[in-house]
């Protein structure tokens, strides 16, 4: 049985194909990829792949080929030029019902969408909370990516998420909160159920968990941390992928936490955008995945739209203290994801404080903020990031092997082939010379410099290997190298990671910046690395 979902998706985009082939414009519904036997995986990552079942191939083949269509049919057109560009009109009511505008030979023609951007402003983010509590759904700014959320406690309201997104029920969502005590809230350890006796023993586990749950939200909310642990009651299976354990964060970013505020509940929030595909960190990420999705989408650049002229916008340009106020997600890449448990079963009933998901905060402050509040003894600290299939339950998102993927297919360029210098384009065959005219490089601290007048077009995340400034960039040129015109394929580099003395990774804060962005450019490839370009 084909899901709804697919059925949703494969009519949004039978109009904009209805729409090309009335015109003449060539689809091109697949890419050249190099040959297999170029291609290698680490063993972990081939396990994630091949534990696909069969039964599942459709929904996912029909969902993967529907949303990579969609944008490459307006990409190769054999006469005129085509571009596709959000825009926006404003009405009396602070909402901007939005449409897509499809310019052919300087012909232009308006395709209605479902999504409405909406300002800023007190009055609209008032309405926003409003539509949140009915259920129904709101994407917003973090300082991470673009979230979508809907009400967290409403199993109805979550399950639209899932749908929108076409995401499978295997991969959980993240609740938002905006004070620490309604994440404690949300875990067992924290749960009315548990004897007055038993938070009392300072020796139980129950009473070692609540002490990390406690100094870990203090430290780091609001802030790009995740905590992962097994959950209330109360809270809806649906939103834990069944697995018992939620994730909890509370975002820094003043529009987020307004929102939150303004709702009065907690919200459900994964990324606005479809499974699989590019996270976002502008509206226009977003009203160019979830167009035609009931969503209304929160966009800062709006400006000054409400009645009353003294009433002040929630203004997001002074997050976390940047200089760039035009970037209205600042960090760039999803908040590091902690999962917080007890082993009782172990011989020293030790717990454990594993990292699921690479972000902006790092083991090591993590492991110093445990160190400080005297619970070393009681917790390891440890990373333990995985590269699943779609089919397995996750605690935490962001584990699937195939993750963040541009519309055009993504490989690293092995460590073997990353020249920096371009002295050395002398070793650079004339058939791969052919092959990167069609190719998208995307770069990050000139690694594969020496292919860069070979590529039909070139960029760094960062020339200096800064990774604050490469993890901000990563996500929006991952979509940028959608919109070139006669791309074939992007490459990125292999990142080999550093290690000290003791061949141990560092955990800094640079680290794990650089840790997440490596993390980032390896899904969007699917983990496939190339050793040539043939």
């Amino acid at each position: 049985m084909v899901p709804t979902s697919s059925y949703r998706a494969i009519l949004r985009t039978c109009m904009i194909i209805s729409i090309a082939v009335s015109r003449n414009i060539r689809v091109i519904p697949h890419r050249l990829v190099p040959s297999n036997k170029f291609i290698r995986r680490s063993a972990k990552h081939q396990q994630a792949s091949a534990s696909v079942p069969s039964s599942s191939l459709f929904a996912s083949a029909t969902t993967s080929f529907i949303h990579r269509l969609a944008p490459v049919c307006v990409m190769s057109p054999p006469h005129g030029s085509i571009s596709m560009s959000s825009v926006s009109t404003s009405s009396a009511d602070d909402f901007f019902p939005s449409t897509t505008s499809t310019t052919i030979n300087n012909k232009t023609d308006a395709i209605s969408m479902i999504a409405k951007r909406v300002s800023a402003s007190r009055t609209s983010i008032d309405q926003c909370g409003e539509r949140l509590r009915s259920g129904k759904l709101v994407s917003f700014p973090t300082e991470t990516v673009y979230g979508l959320g809907c009400n967290a406690l409403d199993p109805v309201a979550v399950q639209s998420i899932f749908d929108a997104k076409e995401r499978p029920l295997s991969d959980p969502l993240i609740v938002h909160v905006s004070r620490s005590e309604d994440a404690l809230d949300m875990w067992d350890a924290f749960s009315s159920a548990i004897s007055d006796e038993t938070k009392q023993d300072d020796q139980s586990p129950q009473y070692f968990e609540r002490q990390a749950l406690s100094v870990l939200t203090k430290s780091f909310f609001p802030g790009p941390l995740t905590i992962v642990a097994r959950a209330h009651p109360t809270i809806p299976q649906v939103l834990m992928a069944n697995t018992g354990y939620v994730a909890c964060r509370s975002p820094s970013h003043p529009i987020a936490r307004a929102l939150i505020a303004s709702a009065k509940v907690p919200i459900a929030a994964p990324s606005a955008n479809k499974f699989g595909h590019v996270s976002p960190t502008l509206a226009d990420h977003v009203m160019d995945d979830l167009g035609m999705e009931d969503v209304w989408v929160v966009d800062p650049n709006l400006g000054r739209m409400y009645d009353d002229e003294n009433e002040n916008d929630v203004n997001c340009q002074n997050v976390n203290n940047a200089q760039d106020n035009t970037a209205v997600c600042q960090v760039g890449v999803e908040s590091t994801v902690a999962k917080v448990e007890m082993n009782p079963s172990s011989a020293s009933g030790m717990g454990k404080i594993t990292i699921l998901r690479h972000g902006a905060i790092s083991s090591q402050s993590i492991q110093e903020v445990i160190e400080k509040a005297g619970l070393s003894h009681y917790f390891l600290v440890s990373d333990s990031v995985k590269f699943t299939s779609e089919k397995e339950y996750n605690v935490a998102p962001g584990q699937t092997v195939k993750h963040y993927s541009p519309n055009v297919p993504c490989f690293m360029i092995g460590l073997s082939r990353q020249i920096q210098s371009e002295d050395s384009i002398d070793i650079i065959e004339q058939t791969e010379r052919a092959i990167l005219a069609q190719s998208v490089i995307i770069d990050y601290g000139m690694r594969l410099a020496s292919y860069r007048k070979f590529a039909l077009a070139y960029t760094d995340l960062s020339v200096d290997g800064n990774p604050v400034v490469a993890a901000s960039n990563v996500f929006k040129t991952l979509r940028w190298s959608e919109t070139i015109d006669g791309a074939v394929r992007v490459f990125v580099p292999e990142i080999a990671l550093i290690k000290d003395e003791g061949n141990e990774v560092g955990n800094s804060q640079e680290m794990a910046l650089v840790l997440a962005v490596k993390d980032k450019l390896t899904r969007a490839a699917s983990a496939v690395v190339v050793d040539t370009f043939e």
